[in-house]
C-alpha cells in the first residue's frame, strides 16, 4: 500500500478521530483541521506525539485556513460539518454556512491546489421522505430538514467538480453512526449515547414518538473502514459517485433500548427495570432507514464486520469509563 499525505477536516470529531486512527494505522500521514466547535482535542490527544499526525486549528469557512490546510496534501477526507437535523431546523443559516459554504470552500481550494481525490461525508438524511426500503443510492426523496438539503448540495457540487475538473470525488452516505467518543451531552446528542447515559444514571431514556421508527445503526469502525476503502480504491467507477455506508440491517428504537438495557444490566442489574419515556415526534426525522450496501461492496470493497450488538459491546465500556 502507498502511504499518502491526507487532510482530514473535522478530524478531532467523533467519526473523524476514528478515521485519523485508521489512516495512521494503515501507514498514512494525517493532518487534522478542526475548529473544535462540536469536537474535542481529547479525541486526538493520543495521536499528537505521533510524527505522522499534525493538528491544525482552523475553520472551513475561512479561505486562508483551507489553503493552509491543503498545502502538500494528496487526498482530502472532508468530515467537518455542523451535524443534527434539529439543530439545522433551529438555525438553518449556520448549518448552510458550515455544511454547504464550508464544503464548497474546501472543495474549490482542493481543486485549485491540484488535490486529485476528495472523499466526503454525506448522510442518509438525503433520502428524505422516500419510503423505499432498502435505500438505494439512485433513489432519494424530498429533504425533510435544512441539514438534508446541505448534504444533498454537497453531493451535487462534488459530482459537478468531478465532471468539470476531473476530481476524484467520492461521497459516503453515513447511516446513524455510533460508538466510542460520541458525545452524550447537549440538546442535539445522538440517540445511543443519550440512552446509555440515561440508563447509567437510572433515568428513563426519552424516545421521540412511538419508538417503532427504525434505523440502520452503523458502528464507527465500519465507517472508518469505508473511508479507508475510498482513500485506497483504484476503481474508476468510484469517482463522482456516492455510496451508502451502513451495516445493512435495521432495528427499532425500542429494540435498541432493550439491547442497551441487556448490555448494561450485566454491570448494573438495576438498569434492567429502568422505564422508557415517550416524547412527541420530532420534525425532520425519517421514519425508517435501511441501507442497500451492495454498491459499496462491489466498487469500494466495503465489508462491514461489526453489527449493532457487537458495536454496543465495544462502545458501552467506553461510556462507563467516561460517563458512568
Amino acid at each position: 500500500m502507498i502511504a499518502h499525505s491526507i487532510l482530514v477536516t473535522g478530524g478531532s470529531g467523533f467519526i473523524g478521530s476514528h478515521v485519523c486512527d485508521a489512516l495512521i494505522a494503515a501507514g498514512h500521514r494525517v493532518r487534522c483541521l478542526d475548529n473544535f466547535a462540536t469536537s474535542k482535542r481529547a479525541n486526538v490527544a493520543h495521536l499528537e506525539a505521533d510524527p505522522r499526525f499534525e493538528l491544525v486549528e482552523g475553520d472551513i469557512r475561512s479561505q486562508a485556513d483551507c489553503e493552509r490546510a491543503v498545502q502538500g496534501m494528496q487526498i482530502v477526507v472532508h468530515l467537518a460539518a455542523l451535524g443534527s437535523v434539529p439543530r439545522s431546523i433551529a438555525d438553518p443559516i449556520t448549518s448552510h454556512e458550515v455544511n454547504l459554504g464550508g464544503f464548497l470552500n474546501m472543495l474549490q481550494t482542493a481543486q485549485k491546489a491540484g488535490v486529485p481525490r476528495f472523499v466526503f461525508a454525506s448522510s442518509s438524511s438525503v433520502y428524505g421522505d422516500s419510503k423505499e426500503l432498502p435505500k438505494r443510492e439512485e433513489n432519494i426523496g424530498r429533504p425533510l430538514s435544512p441539514y438534508a438539503v446541505t448534504k444533498y448540495g454537497n453531493e451535487v457540487y462534488a459530482r459537478l467538480f468531478h465532471q468539470l475538473h476531473g476530481m476524484g470525488t467520492i461521497g459516503l452516505r453515513f447511516f446513524n453512526v455510533f460508538g466510542e467518543r460520541q458525545d452524550p451531552e447537549g440538546p442535539y446528542a445522538a440517540a445511543i449515547p443519550r440512552f446509555i447515559r440515561s440508563l447509567l444514571a437510572h433515568k428513563p431514556p426519552q424516545v421521540y414518538g412511538d419508538g417503532l421508527q427504525s434505523r440502520d445503526f452503523t458502528y464507527v469502525g465500519n465507517a472508518a473502514q469505508a473511508v479507508l476503502a475510498a482513500v485506497s480504491t483504484t476503481d474508476p467507477r468510484a469517482f463522482g459517485e456516492v455510496f451508502n455506508v451502513a451495516y445493512g440491517n435495521r432495528s427499532t428504537l425500542l429494540e435498541l433500548v432493550e439491547a442497551l438495557r441487556s448490555t448494561l444490566a450485566r454491570i448494573d442489574p438495576g438498569i434492567a427495570t429502568v422505564p422508557l419515556e415517550h416524547a412527541p415526534e420530532r420534525a425532520g426525522d425519517i421514519r425508517d432507514s435501511l441501507a442497500d450496501i451492495s454498491k459499496a461492496r462491489a466498487i469500494l470493497g466495503y465489508d462491514p464486520g461489526t453489527d449493532l450488538h457487537d458495536g454496543l459491546e465495544r462502545a458501552v465500556p467506553w461510556y462507563i469509563a467516561n460517563w458512568g
